[in-house]
């Protein structure tokens, strides 16, 4: 089913400039800026794809795996030297292209898909931090394999996509490490990976952790890095933390910054678009949107109150 994978990649794609959050973030650049939206991060990158009938040719650069949302009927695949063939895709096959890795297909209907992006280095990454190993043998996928829990981080992963205002890079880059550790444990030649850590973070971790968060609040922020100031695997780490925080990274760090937003607020000396922009939210409306869904008042309502 790689096909899936391929056919989010074209060839003649241009690179989505904006859709990169940091330098040197190219995983998504010739996936085409057409095919639906996306949100590069530390490790890669996902899009959502809902597109009519088409064709694609590419060489993978980075590891990439696709999710079908949508039956599929009669599409045509090849992977590096194999020939065309046809496959019918249920809802929550999977297929993979390991970096490196040319491939093709033609779809004759209209797909929905979720496709992710691992750069070679983050999966070696993972591989060493998640299952002390010392490479990568990621398999590709070419046939119906329907796979449940990709299927399930798929379909969150649409969900930020498509219907959030702006997509939270620090939980869309929890989900592919998520999704990361996934395919090594399943279809790569690594051995299966220790007994995850019992309990969360130490106190000296959790400190360390906390202060972190404050003091780079308005910063883009990755799983990876916050899991290397505790020593921890990133899978480990978005567990402990849970169990430390009693809430996922991503969740802690938005009330960690409408906190600081309504303290702001509060102080009736900035713009809101201002105080958006200290608090770590993308935009004025971003702010808006997330403030009232989780304090249940607009910036508007919260400073005309104090």
């Amino acid at each position: 089913m790689r096909d899936a994978a391929d056919a989010i990649i074209a060839h003649h794609a241009e690179p989505d400039i904006a859709a990169s959050s940091r330098d040197g973030r190219d995983a998504l650049d010739f996936i085409p800026v057409c095919s639906g939206p996306r949100l590069a991060t530390f490790r890669g990158g996902a899009v959502h794809l809902d597109r009519p009938a088409g064709s694609m040719a590419f060489v993978a650069e980075s590891h990439y795996a696709t999710v079908f949302l949508s039956p599929l009927l009669g599409a045509l695949s090849a992977v590096g030297s194999s020939k065309l063939r046809v496959f019918d895709a249920p809802v929550g096959m999977l297929g993979i292209v390991p970096a490196g890795v040319d491939g093709s297909t033609i779809w004759p209907t209209a797909r929905e898909s979720v496709s992710i992006a691992i750069t070679p280095a983050s999966l070696l990454e993972l591989a060493e931090h998640e299952l002390d190993a010392g490479g990568v043998d990621l398999q590709a996928l070419n046939s119906v394999v329907v796979d449940p829990t990709a299927h399930r981080i798929a379909e969150l992963l649409k969900a930020e996509l498509r219907d959030k205002p702006a997509a939270n890079e620090l939980y869309v880059d929890s989900l592919i490490t998520l999704f990361g550790v996934h395919l090594l444990r399943n279809y790569s030649g690594i051995d299966r990976p220790q007994s995850p850590i019992r309990g969360g973070l130490s106190p000296h971790n959790a400190r360390r952790v906390r202060d972190y968060l404050v003091e780079h609040l308005s910063d883009k922020l990755s799983i990876a890095e916050l899991a290397a100031l505790c020593g921890l695997s990133p899978s480990h780490f978005i567990k402990a933390f849970a169990q430390t925080f009693g809430q996922r990274p991503y969740q802690y760090l938005t009330n960690l910054r409408l906190d600081h937003a309504v303290r702001l607020l509060e102080e009736q000396g900035m713009t809101i678009a201002e105080i958006a922009h200290l608090s770590g939210f993308s935009s004025q409306s971003h702010l808006t949107s997330t403030l009232r869904k989780h304090r249940g008042l607009t910036p508007a309502q919260l400073r005309r109150r104090s």
